[in-house]
């Protein structure tokens, strides 16, 4: 394979790994590239802003059991970020932010059963998760180790610097 072919392929799987659509992923890699402070730390930064969507905290926190069931969950509004409703999926929350399911949204069909399986559900270190109250806060900053993600991100960025 050539090494357009590799840099097309890596960067489909993450867009793919994020359930993104072209538009909204390359826009995320332009602005990584268009921040000249912090590019030295490019691949880190990108992750970060892609974790920090709304829809990818809801499937992190583990209310959701793949990113496409986040992102729809969030768009039909069962999630208040600080007692505020949002249907946006892309969102970016912060530190300190709490994402919580909205009390009438609890009697639905898809969040019955999930208390349970929040008991056992570890999630990553920069997300509290309270299972009772069916709620989690951001408390740090995503890292690129943690994610352990199997691509290539700099060959995501060789391929929109062209």
């Amino acid at each position: 394979m050539s090494e357009y072919g590799k840099e097309l392929q890596e960067k489909q799987k993450l867009k793919n790994w994020y359930n993104l659509r072209e538009r909204q992923f390359s826009n995320y890699v332009k602005k990584v590239l268009e921040d000249k402070k912090r590019a030295h730390d490019a691949p880190s930064l990108l992750i970060e802003r892609l974790e920090k969507r709304l829809d990818s905290v809801v499937y992190r926190l583990g209310f959701a059991s793949s990113h496409a069931e986040a992102r729809q969950l969030v768009s039909h509004n069962h999630f208040l970020v600080n007692d505020k409703s949002i249907n946006v999926p892309s969102y970016g929350v912060k530190k300190g932010d709490v994402v919580k399911v909205k009390p009438k949204s609890l009697k639905k069909v898809v969040f019955e059963k999930l208390q349970e399986s929040l008991k056992k559900y570890n999630p990553p270190k920069w997300l509290e998760l309270n299972a009772k109250a069916m709620e989690g806060k951001v408390v740090g900053a995503p890292s690129l180790a943690e994610m352990a993600l199997p691509i290539e991100i700099s060959s995501i960025f060789e391929y929109y610097s062209r």
